[in-house]
Parts: C-alpha cells; sequence; structure tokens
C-alpha cells in the first residue's frame, strides 16, 4: 500500500470514529422477554425519528432510544401487567397504563399485549400523545390478550 493510500484510509478510519463518538450507545438492559420474535416486529420498525428526537443504538436486544440526551426509553419484552389502579388511556387501539409517579418523567406500558412494551419519556422534552400515538402504529401489531384497561385517565 502506497503513502498516500495509507494516509487516506488512516484519515477515513479516524472520521468514522470521531462520527460514532459523536452519538454514543444508550446503555440498557433488555427485558426478560427480549428475544421473543414478536419483539423483533416491533423493533424492527422503529422510527429513525420520535417526536422530533433522533433514534440512537441502544446496546439491549429490543429496545429503542430517541434524542441526546436520551428522553425517549423503550423495550419490548417486559413483564405484562396484571389488575392496577394507575390511569389507562387508548391510542391507536393499544390501551397504555400511564405511570407519572415520577413526573414529569412517565413510565407507559401497554397492556394486554404480548409481550409488553414499556416506554419511558420525559414530558418536558417531548409530546407524550405524539410519541404514544406514533409506536401505537408498532405495539398494535402484538397479539392481543383479550383484557382492556378499566380505569381510563
Amino acid at each position: 500500500m502506497t503513502r498516500r493510500a495509507l494516509a487516506t484510509v488512516t484519515l477515513l478510519a479516524a472520521v468514522g470514529l470521531a462520527a460514532t463518538a459523536c452519538s454514543s450507545t444508550v446503555a440498557l438492559e433488555p427485558a426478560a422477554g427480549a428475544n421473543d420474535p414478536e419483539c423483533a416486529e416491533v423493533t424492527v420498525r422503529l422510527p429513525a425519528e420520535l417526536a422530533g428526537e433522533p433514534r440512537r443504538w441502544t446496546d439491549a436486544q429490543a429496545t429503542g432510544a430517541w434524542g441526546d440526551p436520551a428522553s425517549i426509553l423503550l423495550t419490548c419484552g417486559v413483564d405484562e401487567l396484571g389488575p392496577t389502579t394507575l390511569p389507562c388511556q387508548t391510542v391507536g387501539g393499544v390501551d397504555w397504563v400511564i405511570d407519572d409517579a415520577d413526573a414529569p418523567r412517565y413510565r407507559v406500558t401497554s397492556f394486554g399485549r404480548q409481550p409488553a412494551v414499556e416506554v419511558y419519556l420525559d414530558n418536558d422534552i417531548v409530546s407524550s400523545a405524539e410519541v404514544l400515538d406514533s409506536l401505537s402504529r408498532l405495539v398494535v401489531l402484538l397479539p392481543t390478550d383479550g383484557s382492556t384497561c378499566t380505569v381510563r385517565g
């Protein structure tokens, strides 16, 4: 390899490393059911942008993250919720249980879907309505167990 070719390869490698350093991988834990094939059907369809936030790489199966810092985190394969007194909202045919105990950060979990999907979002940065509208289009693809929420928010 000539000096010029070697210099070009070195420069391209350095630029590639610099580009990946700007957008670090989001460290997440996979859910117990992350290897469910139904989760793969959802995660392969995750949008490149959600509520105006760009998608970022994650290091765990069946997860997604958007924003820098991450303002939306998604995990598929979490334990399905049982009966709860938390409020529920139906968006796009999907029931979502809303835990706002740490407002403005919300934990929103699909209800009556197998496997379940959990989303953490920062409502100061993104619109929860916009996030759930977009994600419901994917989560509605998951099989339903026939149960529905009874406490409406």
